[in-house]
């Protein structure tokens, strides 16, 4: 499925994919989808400040909402931290789990990305199987 695809109530889990990188998206997409997920990307943070929207309505159809956002650091007009934070200063977006993925591995960087209140943070490249343990363990599947 993908993000133009609904979900049925209680189905798949929704993720959304943060990446300037659309070759990235698109095979972060495909491994998803391949393993039963929802997915939408976003080449921005800007991008994907919008369609996170529905997590901030009440009143949003939950087939909209995300359950999960893959995000990328290095991105124009506005980087994966800014949009952690503003995530996480949000009083209805604050729950919302995030794993980052990115290629600044050094220590300085994955620090700044705890502190901002990142659930996980994996270097580029990384193994599929990594993923998807990372993925599974933050949204609650064995």
């Amino acid at each position: 499925m993908t993000d133009n695809e609904k979900a049925e109530p209680g189905g798949p889990a929704r993720i959304l994919i943060v990446d300037d990188n659309s070759v990235i998206r698109k095979v972060v997409e495909a491994k998803l989808i391949k393993s039963g997920y929802v997915v939408a990307g976003a080449n921005s943070g800007t991008e994907a400040l919008t369609k996170l929207a529905p997590n901030f309505e009440a009143d949003a159809d939950p087939n909209e909402r995300f359950d999960l956002v893959l995000l990328d650091i290095e991105m124009p007009r506005m980087d994966g931290y800014e949009v952690a934070t503003h995530v996480r200063n949000d009083e209805r977006l604050k729950d919302l789990p995030i794993i980052m993925i990115t290629s600044r591995t050094g220590a300085k960087h994955r620090e700044k990305a705890m502190e901002i209140g990142v659930n996980r943070y994996l270097g580029k490249p990384y193994q599929e199987d990594e993923l998807m343990e990372n993925i599974n363990a933050v949204i609650g599947l064995s």
